[in-house]
């Protein structure tokens, strides 16, 4: 797992390209053949297809057709990059009208849309940081429009953020798992219960139910329930409906 993230860049340079002001060219080269929307979808495009690990700058040159060297006039580097990609994808995020919507409503909307993006784009789990996200025109729209949905709760706005922030944290945790997964499913060739059956005989033997009572049973039950030792399905929904109880027992209280 690679050890980037966004906020990682010079942060001048990012915020003027989020905002597309004109930043200081570096170095000098030929005339502008590409736009850095065009080489933010070419990143975009490498990601999801490839992984991180394909996203190099070489590899995003020659996919918009331009030399190695001309993508730094465009592009300070990758941890720029990044950023602007991240805050790409949070701009086509829908919004939709919260209107008259109950707050369990409306903070499940923004679950399941959070949930949709790091699903379609799994790379962004290791990237998109929480505490330093890209502050450009996406994340600052998706922001607003996440924020409203918990207008009328009666939280303050400290509340409020440390509320969204609670659920964007679970909404992140849960998809990393997912990503883990399913990343472990395709390395290894062989789905869960595939890989439970062919350990049988040696898990028969080390779960020793007298040793390991509630282990033995826990994991049974939960094994048999969900047709593996983790369901990415009954893991949402439980940890979903949990993180609203909680939100639950603030707003209650506040309100």
């Amino acid at each position: 797992m690679t050890a980037e993230r966004t906020g990682s860049g010079e942060p001048s340079a990012t915020l003027a390209l989020l905002w597309g002001a004109p930043v200081e060219q570096r170095r000098k080269g030929p005339a502008r053949s590409v736009t850095v929307p065009q080489i933010v979808d070419a990143a975009l495009a490498l990601a999801d297809a490839e992984g991180l690990a394909a996203l190099t700058m070489r590899a995003v040159t020659d996919k918009v057709g331009i030399s190695a060297m001309s993508v730094y006039t465009y592009v300070p580097g990758k941890p720029e990059l990044l950023d602007l990609m991240v805050d790409a994808l949070y701009a086509r995020m829908d919004r939709p009208e919260w209107g008259a919507q109950a707050w369990r409503k409306r903070v499940t909307t923004i679950a399941v849309a959070n949930r949709m993006l790091l699903t379609r784009h799994p790379w962004m789990t290791e990237v998109a940081a929480l505490s330093r996200p890209p502050l450009g025109p996406g994340l600052m729209a998706k922001y607003e429009h996440e924020l409203a949905a918990f207008d009328r709760t009666g939280l303050t706005d400290v509340d409020t953020d440390a509320a969204l922030t609670f659920v964007l944290g679970f909404v992140q945790s849960h998809c990393r798992a997912a990503h883990d997964a399913r990343r472990a499913t395709t390395d290894t060739a062989m789905s869960d219960a595939d890989w439970w059956a062919a350990n049988q005989p040696i898990l028969e033997r080390a779960f020793d139910p007298a040793v390991y009572p509630r282990a033995v049973r826990t994991g049974a039950a939960a094994g048999e329930a969900q047709g593996s030792a983790w369901s990415d399905e009954r893991s949402w929904k439980f940890g979903l409906a949990r993180v609203l109880d909680g939100l639950a027992a603030l707003i209650d209280r506040e309100g």
